[in-house]
């Protein structure tokens, strides 16, 4: 394995990657939630992304492109990590011996886990699985509550609000009836 550098031509793969999705507050890093509206979420702190990207390179050798769309895939699309997050981490977990750079074919560096990096993963495996835990928990969220139909409604319902609500002159009783037609639907689908 040669020493682990990182070159200006990863730079050049660090693009925002669109998806949004579900996250946990307060947990560091963050993950955008909702259609481009209410702010983001915390997932991970730095010590527990670079404890997932290690586990992700222990399994097999990976570069940063395929390590932001293995965590993708394990929440089910509701979290992606940035490159601006992804590789500086890369970069710390070399500093720190536990992985180091190898060969692979194209431009873009994989990177394979050190023995050092192994035994760091072995005295967190209880905190690696609780981590492994949450991105599943992050995807179960995502299939439970993405469903196609429920954007449907929800985009009907804004539709409406807005035919409705939106022109100028609306009574107050009228704003007020649409309120308790909503909240009346919030409370009956929570006792579903």
């Amino acid at each position: 394995m040669r020493p682990f550098h990182h070159s200006r031509g990863e730079e050049a793969h660090r693009h925002h990657f669109g998806r949004r999705g579900f996250g946990r507050h307060g947990h560091g890093f963050e993950a955008e939630r909702g259609e481009g509206r209410g702010g983001r979420r915390r997932v991970f702190d730095s010590g527990e992304l670079r404890l997932v990207l290690l586990k992700l390179i222990a399994d097999e050798p990976r570069h940063g492109y395929e390590l932001i769309r293995a965590i993708e895939e394990l929440t089910g699309g509701s979290y992606v990590p940035s490159p601006g997050m992804v590789y500086p981490t890369l970069t710390m977990l070399g500093e720190m011996g536990h992985i180091a750079e190898v060969k692979s074919e194209g431009a873009r560096k994989a990177f394979a886990v050190t023995d050092d990096g192994t035994a760091h993963l072995a005295e967190k495996k209880e905190e690696v699985d609780a981590l492994f835990a949450r991105l599943a928990e992050l995807a179960n969220l995502r299939e439970r509550t993405d469903a196609a139909p429920i954007r449907r409604a929800m985009g009907n319902l804004r539709a409406a609000l807005i035919h409705r609500l939106g022109r100028d002159g609306v009574p107050t009783q009228t704003v007020h009836d649409a309120v308790a037609i909503i909240d009346e639907a919030a409370q009956r689908i929570e006792r579903l």
